[in-house]
């Protein structure tokens, strides 16, 4: 809180007092005073530096709102903000930073923000996507928000698991609270299922960071947000103004996550958006969606709904090691069909700005798809042995039809769930890789979709009487059981859909199973 100014408890106060003239004995505060100079100096170099010798990265700077100082027209906030930033990298070993309150309009040049004391409730989650996006507009895009909630409100886990969902697929991922016990932000203060939940996405998140690092490059280089609305991409589509929970995450996906509570009995929330343009894949099941359609999404307590485009490269790292920080040795590549591609994959120290000097290394992935074919080229740029000395590449292509020929020697193995190829290379610097898949069947993209399988998953985790679940139906030939209801009934989509609006059931339950049928047109 600089606006506090230099206690008497502080431990730098005696030779902050002594540099500014004032008496010890007194105790007397060293007023805050971002206009003079001296103070400045004193600011830095006997409360911050010190303690930046013993390990500290940055300064979180708060309690510095205002509008005046003794510059008319001259914002504290706004001038902290810059200092810190110079002074962070005044040597060059470390870049510019600081994490602070935005001070308004131009405010995105220096602080990584922070928007405030969240409150722990459905209402400020659910305003959360809308107001980061947007941000965007005034060029603010690296947003850090209390993940979880600050304060107030009631703590429950399925709030606590989508806030965290939120925050993977935010810009910057940190759980905070305020000094109080019951507030928890730790995965393991709860139940077995939360823990698991929350704790394979805040992994996933660590996985994330090549694709994010990469994002944060196009930030900085051409002013591109992480995140932003659907009109930017969309500009003349109506329905693009209108989407309010779901946004561009990077230049490869789109996430709309769920923000209100589960439904009684369907046990799964609902989200309604509109999918722009193109063809979309589910990023964690590889389920197949049209563009230009509404759609409502239903997910149980461990989904949130993360799209790729047609075409999509995303680059994650493969977590060899605890508080793995370096760049990976091994990367995880999603590759999604589609579309022509291209993908850098920007990498540096991440901490210096030797990148200005060019110690920085480019991976392109270059994507041609085709009706019956996919063609990845992958070039290696590493002038400088930023790299590790032994990189990896992981290849999983996603929603392929089985039995495709692959022009490389290369051993792979296909997942039939994802329906994925994966195969491994090890490209050197200077490098260009090329893989064709081919197929001889009518569209390398699989597609299929399992509408029965679907509908009976969703009907498995409900908690609806029985009869009702019933009479919907089953088909389970792996468990030798008896088929019955309308699922067994060798009925066609259009013949199913009409007896499943005829039935007297919970208008949940049924919408839920005709969005998963109406996905067949």
């Amino acid at each position: 809180h600089p606006a506090s100014g230099i206690r008497a408890y502080e431990e730098c106060y005696p030779q902050v007092a002594e540099f500014m003239g004032i008496n010890q004995e007194t105790k007397e505060p060293v007023p805050f005073d971002c206009t003079d100079p001296k103070f400045m100096e004193a600011y830095f170099r006997f409360a911050h530096h010190p303690l930046e010798e013993m390990g500290v990265d940055f300064w979180w700077i708060d309690w510095q709102q205002g509008t005046t100082s003794k510059f008319p027209g001259l914002d504290p906030l706004w001038m902290l903000n810059h200092l810190h930033f110079l002074d962070l990298g005044r040597d060059g070993k470390k870049r510019g930073f600081v994490f602070s309150r935005w001070p308004g309009l131009g405010g995105h040049r220096y602080p990584i923000g922070f928007s405030g004391d969240a409150h722990v409730t459905w209402e400020s989650l659910a305003f959360q996507p809308y107001f980061t996006a947007t941000a965007a507009n005034v060029g603010y895009g690296w947003w850090s928000h209390d993940i979880g909630g600050h304060c107030f409100g009631k703590e429950e886990p399925e709030l606590y698991t989508r806030w965290v969902q939120f925050g993977v697929f935010s810009p910057i991922m940190r759980l905070h609270s305020t000094n109080k016990y019951y507030h928890k932000r730790e995965p393991w203060r709860w139940d077995l299922n939360t823990e698991k939940i929350t704790t394979y996405y805040l992994r996933l998140r660590h996985q994330l960071i090549p694709y994010l690092y990469s994002m944060n490059y196009l930030n900085s280089e051409y002013g591109l947000p992480l995140i932003y609305p659907l009109y930017y991409h969309y500009p003349y589509h109506e329905e693009a103004y209108r989407q309010k929970n779901i946004y561009f995450f990077g230049s490869e996906m789109l996430v709309a996550p769920f923000i209100t509570p589960l439904i009684k009995d369907l046990n799964r929330s609902r989200l309604d958006v509109w999918l722009p343009e193109g063809l979309w894949f589910n990023f964690f099941n590889g389920d197949v969606y049209q563009g230009n359609h509404h759609y409502s999404l239903y997910g149980g307590i461990e989904e949130i709904n993360a799209f790729a485009k047609a075409g999509a490269i995303i680059p994650l790292a493969e977590l060899t090691e605890d508080n793995q920080y370096k760049n990976p040795e091994i990367l995880n590549v999603q590759i999604f069909p589609g579309n022509d591609n291209q993908f850098v994959l920007y990498e540096d120290d991440g901490e210096t700005l030797a990148y200005k000097n060019g110690f920085y290394a480019l991976t392109i992935f270059t994507l041609k798809a085709e009706k019956q074919a996919l063609e990845l080229e992958i070039e290696v740029q590493d002038q400088k042995a930023i790299l590790p000395k032994k990189r990896e590449i992981k290849l999983c292509f996603r929603n392929i039809v089985p039995n495709v020929k692959i022009s490389s020697s290369v051993v792979y193995e296909y997942d039939s769930n994802l329906k994925a190829y994966s195969l491994t290379i090890n490209p050197q610097a200077g490098e260009k890789v090329t893989l064709r898949l081919e197929t001889e069947t009518e569209d390398i993209i699989d597609s299929s979709f399992d509408y029965i399988n679907k509908i009976m998953d969703l009907l498995d985790r409900s908690t609806y009487e029985t009869s009702v679940k019933t009479e919907i139906g089953f088909f389970c030939p792996r468990y030798n059981q008896n088929r019955e209801g309308l699922l067994a009934e060798n009925l066609s989509v259009k013949e199913l859909i009409l007896e499943i609006q005829a039935l007297n059931i919970d208008y949940e339950l049924k919408n839920a199973i005709l969005n998963i049928l109406f996905r067949e047109f």
